[in-house]
């Protein structure tokens, strides 16, 4: 534990933070002047007394709605040979002197006590109270992982669009030690995240299509109404080495014309495994006609938002209707935690192991609280039927491989797959198709706002699907 100095820093930190993270890949209201109010911290201490570690929660009120952000900063007396990039500013402190300021997750000394943190070997010190511990900050050691994380090196991932992870590679005394990756949650929301309580509880379970988790850390911090909101800071996770994403994968197999069919069967069948396992370590219920209504009324919102975002999806109104209608007058199977985001890109092709899927937390633009209800597996069948398509659009293959056959086959393979575990998804047609539908119309709104010249593959899609589901 620590001293805090009560001195006015030149400039001060809510100044540095609010100047640098309108840049930054995770910052939500991009073009938008942020309108930060600071309302927490908490610290951890270096054991050897060099660096400041303290991490600041901010929400921010330059966009729509309200945004929580996490921001862990350093603060080193001389500069951090290569990490500048990461240099959020400089500042003055009355007492210590000229102060470099880094964005903390680029610092090898954060990340040490960090994971100490999350194993349960240190404690969260107060953000403005000396020598006081802070216990709304914790860690939660995953009892399944063998040994504690050694740490050789960091390399913070790019390109990351709202958190920041770091690989973590043991030290040659630990050389065959396992990688472990930390995920930093920059934005924050009250209650449990999925991609900590859907992982852990199949990787307690001892699922072979997850990796291992290793922890995560809780927390709290002041919510708008004054009382006090709690939720997940940070989550590890075994790091897998040497693997490829299925995206990746896919690509390279259309561009060399090899079928895919083979490979996508058995992603199907680990699809279902995830599925059978999530419906095995966690509640499900049955789909009522309440809750069928409130599914099926979503799905229709994010039609009228696709139809009001290209006016061009407007002419099927009737047509998207008649899709939404059948499924709510559809039998429905049972609701379950799912993966809610899945695609090619959220599964890797580990050598020896075969199809691991990852980044359990679910589409990061709808609330956390949705991504935490039941929903029909259905949703990630259409996902990774969608992703195929995608792919089958971003590739020229070679002259004699037909691009919308190759896709056709290895979409039919992996719900071949699916049904060789789970229960087939065609015994559904009205969902499916329902499911599907909802995806490519999300996929509109998405395109349209970001990527116009791929807006193409979903409008494609929806005449396709629409056109499939005609009576």
């Amino acid at each position: 534990m620590a001293e805090i100095h009560d001195v006015t820093l030149t400039p001060g930190k809510d100044d540095l933070v609010t100047a640098w993270i309108g840049d930054q890949r995770w910052y939500a209201a991009k073009g938008a002047s942020p309108r930060l109010h600071r309302v927490d911290s908490w610290r951890l201490d270096d054991p050897a007394g060099e660096v400041g570690i303290e991490t600041l929660v901010y929400r921010d009120e330059a966009g729509p709605a309200p945004v929580l952000y996490q921001v862990p900063l350093t603060y080193r007396g001389a500069p951090l040979a290569g990490a500048e990039h990461a240099l959020v500013g400089e500042l003055e402190h009355p007492a210590l002197g000229h102060r470099w300021v880094y964005d903390a997750p680029h610092d090898e000394v954060y990340v040490t006590q960090l994971l100490a943190l999350l194993r349960g070997r240190v404690a969260a010190q107060h953000g403005s109270r000396s020598w006081t511990e802070q216990p709304e900050v914790v860690g939660a050691p995953h009892p399944a992982w063998p040994r504690e994380p050694s740490i050789g090196s960091t390399q913070v991932l790019r390109g990351e669009q709202s958190n920041t992870s770091i690989i973590v590679q043991p030290d040659a005394e630990h050389a065959g030690a396992p990688a472990v990756i930390v995920k930093i949650f920059r934005t924050l929301a009250a209650g449990e995240n999925p991609d900590v309580t859907l992982q852990g509880a199949l990787a307690a379970s001892g699922s072979p299509v997850v990796p291992a988790s290793v922890g995560h850390v809780a927390g709290a911090w002041q919510g708008a109404d004054g009382g006090s909101e709690h939720g997940q800071l940070a989550f590890a996770q075994e790091f897998l080495p040497g693997t490829t994403d299925a995206w990746r994968v896919v690509l390279q197999e259309l561009a060399a014309g090899r079928s895919f069919a083979e490979a996508a069967r058995a992603l199907g069948a680990a699809t279902a495994q995830i599925h059978a396992g999530l419906a095995r370590v966690m509640p499900t219920t049955p789909a009522d006609a309440a809750q069928v209504e409130h599914l099926v009324d979503a799905m229709r919102r994010r039609a009228a938002v696709a139809a009001g975002e290209v006016p061009a999806i407007a002419r099927h109104e009737a047509a998207v209707g008649r899709v939404l209608d059948a499924a709510a007058a559809a039998d429905w199977p049972a609701l379950q935690r799912i993966h809610g985001d899945y695609h090619l890109g959220q599964v890797l092709d580990v050598p020896g192991r075969g199809w691991v899927a990852i980044d359990f937390e679910g589409e990061p633009l709808r609330p956390l609280a949705e991504r935490n209800l039941p929903d029909s597996p259905l949703r990630d069948v259409a996902g990774m039927l969608r992703s195929f398509d995608y792919a089958g659009a971003s590739v020229t293959p070679p002259a004699g491989t037909d691009a919308g056959a190759w896709v056709a086959e290895a979409q039919q393979a992996f719900l071949d797959g699916y049904a060789q575990v789970g229960d087939d998804p065609r015994a559904h047609p009205e969902l499916l198709a329902a499911h599907v539908l909802d995806k490519a119309l999300y996929e509109v709104v998405y395109e349209s706002r970001n990527r116009p010249t791929w807006l193409h593959i979903p409008t494609t899609a929806i005449d396709r699907t629409l056109q499939e589901a005609a009576p």
